[in-house]
């Protein structure tokens, strides 16, 4: 399963929970979920935007968009320290890519993705931060 889909599977669990009731919000997680959101869509924008950039600054932003949930779950417990911190989860793979030519050097085991999967995993993002936005206004 990829990261599209195992964050499709979290929001959607999410989404559920909150309609059920199961998941009541506090003003706290409705104000980290919008801030988060806010700062996703900031590193990693739309599709056309990231694709005119080049790989480095792709993973850049990638790697930001991880920071943006890091600081996150930093600031809550419960259901949305969990939601967060399996989304985090998801999107790990980004940690161990490499947008530089390894040379004749070790690379620690950082490999090279493909394009499609920056698109991938720019589009989990961005899948994660509509969810976020849902969560603030539920």
């Amino acid at each position: 399963m990829g990261m599209v889909e195992i964050i499709e599977d979290l929001a959607e669990e999410a989404e559920r929970q909150i309609h059920d009731q199961g998941w009541e919000l506090s003003p706290a997680d409705r104000s980290v979920a919008a801030k988060a959101a806010a700062d996703l869509h900031a590193a990693v924008g739309t599709p056309q935007s990231q694709e005119t950039l080049t790989e480095v600054d792709r993973l850049e932003h990638l790697r930001e968009a991880l920071a943006v949930l890091a600081i996150a779950l930093a600031h809550v417990h419960g259901r949305l320290a969990w939601f967060l911190g399996a989304a985090a989860t998801a999107l790990t793979p980004v940690l161990h890519w490499r947008a530089l030519p390894a040379g004749d050097g070790a690379t620690f085991g950082a490999v090279q993705p493909a394009l499609q999967e920056y698109t991938e995993a720019e589009d989990a993002i961005r899948r994660l931060q509509r969810t976020l936005d849902s969560i603030n206004t539920a």
